[in-house]
């Protein structure tokens, strides 16, 4: 067999090459085998054996055209198995079958068919277009050598096994013609049962999906029994027009109990209703708890045995929604309890529950914000080997009363947080304007060191002093400005109402008031005192042991922030006395890197895994979308009062989630956290929601 597939004359990069694959099978045996036509110039065809796959039919026997179907299934493995082996480039892969049968499977549904057939046309419709496959006649077809055999002389002579069919050498249009017939087989079909349930009524009557509240679907069966010329409904009207609603809703939930009770039959085990003993009411023709309080003699008939209905219904969906309607949209178990004395819902609970979630009016009176999980841990939190206050979150507390002379003022305390670190810089300031920010942040700048950015909520002194920033920079000469570029500071705010946004400095200013509270209680102080104190309150809390303090005496001092600011863990201790080891070395730059490396590992080792878990808003959240009805939260106000409005724009955080969002109000826009809005059912009448 020679296994040069094309000879020199044509080149397969530039010169058309196909992959013939053909299948057949018999009672003993099945395959395929493949074929590369390569097409030369003058019109030049070559025809190369390429390989073959044979198998043995299984002793169980099987129809022929399930063998025909596993001969198809080989050939389309060889055929993948060629593209992907093969480093000629294939054109085009015909697979040819002599199967009527299966070829009409292949262009059809697998689904439709039984496990044996379906999986093995699902895989093949996989591996092969089934565009691809046509039709030869069995005395053409070289695979049929297969199921017949050739003996070793056979194979040495030129055959159709060794050359190729001679079609293979004419023009396409003189191969095979393409036909299909039907296959009518249908032992090989899927059997299908119908299940289904008939369900009769009235036509005239109206639809309760198509009413929005109990009262107009009363109205509209009251006009529908009797006509254009009704009369507007009396009590007893409304009374035998709810009676027949609630008829409707069993005949079409319980359609198999309704029989069997007007029979005197009892329910099957597994209904729905056979807890509850049903009993058939001749008068009204519904169905009532039989139930265990037939002994009760002062209650009403309602209450011992309720009209039984089913959650799932309109109906019963427009009858609570009624209901809570009626009670001010008080609790599930509120509405439950008064339901409960004249109708027995199934899984009734759930059933008020689901409503109340949709429930526009209770949404807004107990809805909760949906907080998404917990983000990473931002850059600035993880600036490690970095000067203090490199990153560094800022905020105001306040006000405290100071005395000057006879008179009160009141001062204001700033604090600066190191966001790496946890170092902590107190400050006073005699208003809450700009200027007392900008020269503030110049003094902490003098002690502590210029930070490369600053986080701060939107205060107004905060915003004031960045603009004033940016303006005097813009103002600067360039060759002034190119030199301070580098240098300048950058501001990143928080978004409005977002305190959780800064937790990390908002637990220092509950350190800080708490300090204050137990120092000042409620006396006015000279304002020099009171800087005394801050500054102390600073040293105490700069002292504080980041991460856990081991109670073991062989472990080492926990690193505190003072490590880094003074070179000692405590302000109150006196500076270190080392002897003449080398083990710190003799040179103070030294001993200054050493304390900061010890800094850093200690810690890199103790207190930065313990930054790892996430201590709530653990689980994964939907997002808010924009066009959005939410309720924002704004605790200066009662929750009657909180604005109402439509999301505008979405604002993703770095992990892709959405924290923040544009809320459009009454024409103006305001950004808010998600944890301070409230998502809204849309109603489907929704106009104009942007107002309260």
């Amino acid at each position: 067999m020679p296994r040069c597939y094309m000879p020199v004359s044509i080149d397969p990069e530039h010169s058309p090459v196909d992959l013939h694959v053909f299948c057949d099978a018999s009672e003993k045996a099945y395959g395929s085998v493949a074929y590369l036509r390569a097409e030369g110039n003058e019109e030049q065809v070559h025809v190369s054996f390429v390989m073959s796959r044979s198998r043995v039919a299984p002793r169980r026997q099987l129809s022929m055209p399930r063998l025909e179907l596993s001969a198809a299934l080989t050939g389309a493995q060889l055929a993948k198995l060629l593209h992907t082996e093969l480093t000629i480039p294939i054109r085009q892969t015909t697979m040819w079958s002599d199967s009527t049968t299966v070829l009409s499977w292949i262009q059809s549904d697998s689904s439709q068919y039984k496990v044996f057939v379906g999986t093995r046309i699902g895989e093949i419709q996989d591996l092969t277009d089934t565009t691809s496959w046509r039709y030869v006649p069995s005395e053409q077809n070289p695979a049929d050598d297969i199921t017949r055999g050739k003996s070793l002389h056979q194979l040495s002579q030129p055959t159709r096994w060794k050359n190729g069919p001679d079609f293979l050498y004419a023009h396409p249009t003189q191969w095979p013609a393409t036909h299909t017939v039907k296959s009518e087989d249908a032992g090989e079909l899927r059997k299908y049962t119908f299940c289904g349930q008939l369900t009769v009524f009235d036509a005239s009557a109206p639809d309760p999906a198509q009413y929005n509240n109990w009262s107009d679907l009363l109205q509209a069966t009251h006009q529908s029994l009797h006509g254009a010329a009704a009369l507007p409904m009396s009590a007893s009207d409304r009374l035998d027009t709810e009676v027949v609603l609630l008829r409707r809703a069993q005949s079409e939930s319980f359609p198999e109990e309704i029989n069997a009770l007007q029979h005197s039959h009892p329910v099957r085990p597994t209904s729905r209703l056979s807890p509850l003993s049903p009993e058939y009411d001749q008068t009204l023709g519904l169905i009532r708890v039989g139930g265990r309080l037939r002994k009760a003699e002062d209650l009403p008939e309602d209450t011992v045995h309720p009209i039984v209905l089913a959650p799932d219904h309109p109906i019963t969906q427009l009858l609570v929604q009624d209901y809570d309607d009626r009670l001010l949209h008080a609790g599930p178990e509120r509405v439950f309890a008064e339901i409960r004395r004249t109708y027995w819902i199934l899984r009734g609970r759930q059933a008020i529950k689901k409503h109340q979630r949709q429930c526009l009016e209770c949404r807004k009176w107990r809805s909760k914000p949906v907080i998404p999980k917990m983000a990473d841990l931002p850059a600035a939190r993880l600036r490690l080997n970095k000067p203090p206050f490199w990153s560094t979150g800022v905020d105001c507390f306040g006000p405290y009363t100071v005395k000057i002379g006879r008179r009160q003022e009141k001062r204001w305390g700033i604090v600066f947080k190191c966001l790496t670190t946890r170092c902590v810089h107190l400050d006073l300031l005699p208003s809450m304007d700009t200027d007392s920010f900008l020269l503030s942040l110049r003094r902490f700048i003098a002690r502590r060191g210029k930070p490369f950015e600053i986080l701060c909520d939107r205060g107004t002194n905060f915003r004031g002093g960045d603009k004033e920033l940016q303006e005097a920079f813009e103002a600067l000469e360039p060759s002034l400005r190119e030199q301070l570029a580098t240098q300048c500071i950058t501001f990143r705010f928080n978004p409005p109402l977002a305190p959780h946004f800064g937790g990390t400095w908002e637990r220092e200013i509950k350190s800080v008031k708490a300090s204050l509270q137990t120092i000042l209680k409620d006396q006015a102080i000279p304002e020099e005192v009171l800087l005394t104190v801050l500054i102390e309150i600073e040293g105490i809390l700069n002292s504080k042991p980041l991460g856990y303090a081991s109670s073991d005496l062989a472990d080492p001092d926990p690193v505190t922030p003072n490590l880094l600011l003074m070179g000692r863990r405590d302000a109150s201790l006196p500076q270190a006395v080392y002897g003449s080891s080398d083990l710190l070395g003799r040179r103070r730059w030294r001993h200054s890197q050493v304390l900061a490396d010890h800094f850093w590992g200690q810690f890199t080792r103790k207190y930065l895994p313990g930054l790892q878990p996430r201590q709530k808003w653990r689980n994964s959240t939907s997002d808010l979308a924009v066009d959005a009805v939410v309720m924002v939260v704004d605790p200066q106000l009662p929750r009657a009062l909180w604005p109402v409005g439509r999301i505008t724009r979405i604002i993703h955080s770095d992990d892709g989630k959405v924290r923040t969002a544009e809320i459009d109000i009454k024409g103006k826009l305001y950004t808010r956290p998600v944890a301070k809005l409230i998502e809204l059912p849309r109603m489907p009448d929704d106009g104009d929601t942007s107002a309260p």
